[in-house]
């Protein structure tokens, strides 16, 4: 073989070794590109997971700060609700306060209405013996319908007449006036007590009134939310 052939032999080796190294980067190239996408694939597929994650949270805390800002406000307006009910309670309560001391300026209607809070009282307690405590000013009323009153028990309990006995000495409180309106005050009626004082029944007109209004107060809450609804 001549140094011709063995040139032309080297030439075809070259390109060989050439076209193998050409192949063989194109391959490695093809390959890290083909890599190169797959990560950034990841990459862009983990930043959107991250996105959706942080926006799902944020809207998360956005619907817990409706709900709790929805749920004050609903409270808020409830308290409002009750207040205005209170209100409205407190101001039947004081004119329904105000329609008994016109009862105690009519004699002769105040005079039943305490005969029947006696009988009421006596037919409650049943004792034999009791001490009357009434307002220093209803005293002479009282006096006028204590025996009657204490007949009229007798035959309902069937029972003999009772000793009932006006306390003198201490009187319930006069009814409320401006100039004295937040101490202690009665409207009108009677307290009865028993001789060694254990039982004690309280039949005020601000007691009844008190009693009929706990007794009415679902009702009456009742129809004023019907009201405040409508």
């Amino acid at each position: 073989m001549n140094d011709a052939d063995v040139g032309k032999q080297v030439q075809q080796m070259v390109r060989f070794i050439l076209q193998e190294a050409e192949e063989k980067a194109s391959e490695i190239s093809v390959a890290a590109e083909e890599e190169f996408n797959i990560e950034k694939l990841q990459l862009v597929e983990s930043e959107k997971k991250r996105v959706r994650q942080d926006y799902e949270r944020k809207e998360k805390q956005a619907d817990v700060r409706r709900k709790i800002e929805y749920s004050t406000e609903l409270n808020a307006a409830r308290i409002e609700v009750l207040q205005a009910q209170d209100a409205a309670v407190s101001r039947m309560k004081e004119s329904a306060g105000e329609a008994l001391l016109r009862v105690t300026k009519d004699a002769a209607a105040y005079k039943k209405v305490l005969r029947g809070l006696i009988v009421q009282s006596l037919l409650r307690m049943r004792e034999p013996s009791l001490l009357l405590r009434c307002r220093e000013a209803d005293r002479g009323m009282v006096e006028a319908v204590l025996e009657a009153a204490k007949k009229e028990y007798a035959e309902k309990a069937k029972v003999n007449h009772p000793k009932v006995i006006i306390d003198g000495k201490v009187y319930l409180p006069p009814q409320k006036t401006a100039r004295d309106a937040h101490g202690p005050a009665c409207s009108g009626g009677v307290v009865l007590a028993s001789q060694d004082g254990k039982i004690v029944c309280v039949n005020t007109l601000d007691a009844r009134l008190s009693v009929s209004f706990r007794q009415k107060l679902p009702e009456i809450r009742k129809k004023l939310y019907s009201q405040q609804v409508s």
